[in-house]
């Protein structure tokens, strides 16, 4: 059943059709009177930048209410099919099943669920592994004796595919750590819910709709949403890089010195740290930019204290940082080996 995006209560429909695909009105939600879910409404711009900007309910729409909430008046033809949902990678929205179909309807949309984290997962797993590779420096120098149209030679591809490889297994590795994770913490939960509430504890009435509805197939594609925002940033960093400091360029006149502006030492200190030598704006995207949107995103899907969703992805980080170091030599081969770990690990955290 669909959940309203605002406070997650269930409701069985988002939105009514009329006659007309184009003709409908959104369903209000029963408990908070607002709107079950505007972003049906929404066309798919939209929602990857509210998903880039970490909003709680573009993710809650995403990941409950795709494919389903739809109720149809004054149609001739009852199994006429339903307008395409405005979402990345969108399904068909279908008619609310009986009761009877149930367990079909809930295969049939787990299979999509699947499909679709496959196709955004390997979209993704490209993306991270380009930027990774261009941000190493792996690719060798184009050869003037080689004719073509392109400077990418042997060397160039056969490292971008062991990128692309240890990219693939450390993301594995990331979502089976969390997802494990995931599941021994409401188990956790669920066992402290029965011992604190006998009896009561599986009463649908003390869950939330996030609760209720949630799968654990919902916990590896909130963690590739939640990747949006950083392979955006990273990706933009990876084509417009700072420039390098000229030789030539001047010095600055004396009263427009740093030094002489500011002579704190700590106001010194603090812009020597913003020096793009001493900042790597990479490390920070990824890691802590990156850690706080899957901290999120886990906290809208497993709807808990967010002191378990941080747990749950050091968990993870764990994990895949374990596996890089098994994968970091051969993805980096020719490279000292202390200085290829050093490297690999420096970027493999999410």
């Amino acid at each position: 059943m669909p959940i309203c995006t605002n406070c997650s209560h269930p409701t069985p429909y988002l939105y009514t059709v009329y006659n007309t695909a184009n003709n409908l009105r959104l369903e209000q939600c029963t408990q908070c009177h607002e709107f079950a879910d505007p972003y049906v409404e929404h066309d798919t711009l939209t929602l990857i930048l509210d998903l880039m900007l970490l909003k709680r309910n573009v993710y809650r729409h995403l990941l409950f209410n795709r494919g389903s909430g739809v109720r149809r008046i004054g149609h001739s033809e009852p199994h006429q099919s339903t307008p395409h949902s405005t979402i990345p990678g969108g399904h068909e929205n279908k008619l609310r099943v009986p009761s009877a179909n149930e367990e079909k309807a809930e295969s049939a949309r787990t299979k999509a669920r699947w499909t679709h984290i496959l196709k955004l997962g390997t979209a993704l797993i490209i993306v991270d592994a380009f930027i990774r590779w261009t941000h190493l420096g792996v690719s060798q120098p184009f050869d003037p004796s080689q004719l073509g149209i392109t400077s990418w030679n042997r060397a160039a591809i056969e490292s971008f595919i062991r990128t692309l490889v240890g990219c693939f297994i450390e993301t594995i590795a990331f979502h089976a750590g969390v997802t494990l994770a995931c599941f021994i913490l409401l188990k956790s939960l669920n066992w402290v819910r029965q011992w604190r509430k006998s009896g009561v504890s599986n009463d649908a009435n003390t869950l939330s709709g996030v609760q209720q509805e949630f799968r654990y197939s919902h916990v590896p594609l909130t963690l590739l949403y939640s990747s949006l925002t950083k392979l955006f940033l990273l990706f933009l960093l990876s084509i417009w890089r700072p420039d390098a400091p000229s030789e030539s360029a001047r010095p600055l006149p004396p009263e427009y010195n740093v030094t002489s502006l500011f002579s704190n030492p700590v106001i010194i200190g603090a812009f020597e740290i913003l020096d793009e030598d001493n900042l790597d704006r990479e490390w920070i995207v990824r890691n802590v930019l990156g850690g706080m949107a899957a901290g999120f995103g886990l906290r809208v899907v497993l709807d808990c204290h967010p002191a378990f969703t941080t747990m749950v992805v050091l968990v993870g980080w764990a994990v895949k940082t374990t596996v890089a170091k098994l994968v970091s030599e051969w993805v980096m081969a020719g490279i000292d080996e202390r200085m290829a770990g050093e490297i690999w690990l420096a970027y493999s955290i999410p």
